[in-house]
C-alpha cells in the first residue's frame, strides 16, 4: 500500500468569523502525513449553490450546527475514501461526488464533501513537501493576484443603509503584491480618517470593511476616490474601484424591479441599473461589477454585457456559482466576462479547477473569493497563485480571517524570491 493513500479521516465543528459553526476535516495518510481544511460559509448565497448542510436543531447554535455534516464525514465518507491515493485528487473527488449522488450535494452536504476534498489536497501537498500552490499549479505557478479589497460593507454584510454589498479598491500601483497590499492598507486608513472627520461610523461589517450610513452608492464611490487621493495615490492610474452589487438581494420578483430596500426605496428596471453603472464607469475608475443584476435575469445580463462589457469586468457570482454548466450557458449566451470562484459553491477542489479552466479557455477572467463567514484557512490564496487567476477577493485589510489570506500571499511572494509576477489585469 502506498504511503500517499488515506488511512483515516476525522472531522469536527469549528467556528467561523460570525461565531457560527462550520466543518473542519483532517485527512491522515498511511505514512502519518496530514492535511486539514476548514470550510467557509456565505450569508448572501445564490439559489443554485451546492447545499450547505445545517442541523436545524434550534437548541444548538440557533439551528446552525453542522453535526450532521461532521457525522457524514466520519460515518459515510471516511470508509469509502480509505485507501484512496490523495495524489489522484480528481479520482478521489469523483468518489465523493458519486457517493453523494445528487446535483446539489444535498445528501452529504457540500460542506462535508469540500472539507474532505480540500483536506486531501493539503495532505497531498504535505506528502510531497511542497506548498499547496505548487501542488495545484506545478513549478511554473508564480502569478500573484491583484486584490479586490472590500473597504466599505453594505447589503447583507452590514447593518447600514447601503443596498450594495461591497465597495472595493483594486490596488495595482506595483508589480509586487507587497506594495499593492501596502497601498490598500494606506487607503483603508485614509478612509477611516475621512469617515471620522464626517462624524460617520468606523464600525466594521462581516468582511472587515467600514459600515457607515452613507446616503447611497454614489456617496460611497466619492468616499473611495477621495480616500485614494488622500492616501497619495492616483485614482485609476494606481488604484481602481470594484463593486459587488449582489443585486439578487434586492430584486423584487413580483414587481420585476430592483428596489433599494435598505435606503431610498427607489425602483429600477434592469435597463435603469445598467444605465446607472454606465454613468459611474464614465465618471469613476470603475473596473469591475459583480452580480450587477439578478441571478435569473439573463436578458438583463445580456444587455449589461452588450452595453459595458467591453470596458468593465462583469463578474458572475450568484449567476455562475462556480458551476461549469451554468458558466457554459453564460459563455454560449455571451453573458458576463468573468466568474467569481468560491470552493463551497460547488463542493470539490476538482470541480473548482474545472470552472477556472473553462473560464480561462473562453477568455473569461476568474477571481478567487472568500465568503462572509470565513475561517483562518488560507487555501484560496494558494488556489489563486496555483491557477494563475490574477485576482482575489478576501475582504478588508483588518480581521484576521481576512488578513490570513493576505499574509499567506506575502509568504508565497517571499518564497518565490523574486520570480513572482503581479500584473494589473485591467491595464
Amino acid at each position: 500500500m502506498q504511503n500517499s493513500t488515506i488511512a483515516s479521516v476525522t472531522a469536527y465543528e469549528c467556528l467561523d468569523s460570525r461565531g457560527f459553526p462550520t466543518v473542519a476535516a483532517t485527512v491522515v495518510l498511511q505514512d502519518g502525513t496530514q492535511g486539514t481544511a476548514m470550510v467557509p460559509s456565505g450569508a448572501s448565497t445564490g439559489e443554485y449553490e451546492a447545499l450547505e448542510l445545517r442541523d436545524g436543531d434550534n437548541e444548538r447554535y440557533l439551528g446552525k450546527g453542522v453535526l450532521k455534516a461532521v457525522e457524514n464525514i466520519k460515518e459515510k465518507i471516511a470508509p469509502v475514501v480509505a485507501g484512496s491515493d490523495v495524489l489522484e485528487l480528481a479520482a478521489l473527488d469523483r468518489k465523493l461526488i458519486d457517493l453523494d449522488g445528487t446535483e446539489m450535494k444535498s445528501r452529504l452536504g457540500a460542506n462535508a464533501i469540500l472539507g474532505v476534498s480540500l483536506a486531501a489536497a493539503h495532505a497531498g501537498a504535505n506528502y510531497l513537501n511542497i506548498p499547496l500552490f505548487r501542488y495545484i499549479g506545478g513549478a511554473n505557478a508564480r502569478r500573484l493576484p491583484v486584490p479586490l479589497v472590500n473597504i466599505i460593507n453594505g447589503g447583507a454584510h452590514a447593518a447600514n443603509l447601503l443596498d450594495f454589498q461591497e465597495f472595493m479598491i483594486v490596488p495595482h500601483v506595483s508589480s509586487t503584491f507587497f506594495e499593492n497590499i501596502r497601498c490598500a492598507s494606506e487607503v483603508f486608513h485614509a478612509l477611516k480618517k475621512n469617515l471620522k472627520k464626517k462624524g460617520l461610523s468606523t464600525g466594521i461589517g462581516d468582511e472587515g470593511g467600514f459600515a457607515p450610513d452613507l446616503a447611497g452608492p454614489t456617496e460611497a464611490l466619492e468616499a473611495l476616490v477621495e480616500s485614494i487621493a488622500d492616501a497619495g495615490y492616483q485614482p485609476g492610474d494606481d488604484v481602481s474601484i470594484a463593486l459587488d452589487v449582489a443585486a439578487s438581494e434586492f430584486y423584487d420578483e413580483a414587481k420585476n424591479k430592483y428596489v433599494f430596500k435598505k435606503s431610498t426605496k427607489e425602483e429600477f428596471s434592469a435597463a435603469d441599473l445598467v444605465d446607472l453603472y454606465a454613468g459611474w464607469a464614465s465618471k469613476y475608475p470603475l473596473v469591475s461589477i459583480e452580480d450587477g443584476l439578478d441571478e435569473n435575469d439573463w436578458d438583463g445580463w445580456r444587455l449589461m454585457t452588450e452595453k459595458i462589457g467591453g470596458t468593465v469586468q462583469l463578474v458572475g457570482d450568484d449567476l455562475f456559482v462556480t458551476n461549469v454548466k451554468r458558466l457554459a450557458d453564460g459563455i454560449q449566451q455571451g453573458v458576463g466576462n468573468a466568474i467569481l470562484i468560491k470552493l463551497n459553491q460547488i463542493g470539490t477542489v476538482t470541480e473548482t479547477l474545472e470552472a477556472i479552466n473553462l473560464a480561462h479557455e473562453n477568455g473569461y477572467r476568474s477571481i478567487l473569493s472568500h465568503r462572509s463567514g470565513e475561517t483562518e484557512d488560507t487555501s484560496i490564496a494558494d488556489l489563486a497563485v496555483g491557477t494563475g487567476a490574477g485576482q482575489i477577493k478576501t475582504g478588508s485589510v483588518c480581521r484576521s480571517e481576512r488578513t490570513a489570506k493576505y499574509n499567506r500571499l506575502l509568504w508565497i511572494e517571499t518564497f518565490l524570491a523574486g520570480s513572482s509576477i503581479c500584473e494589473n489585469p485591467f491595464s
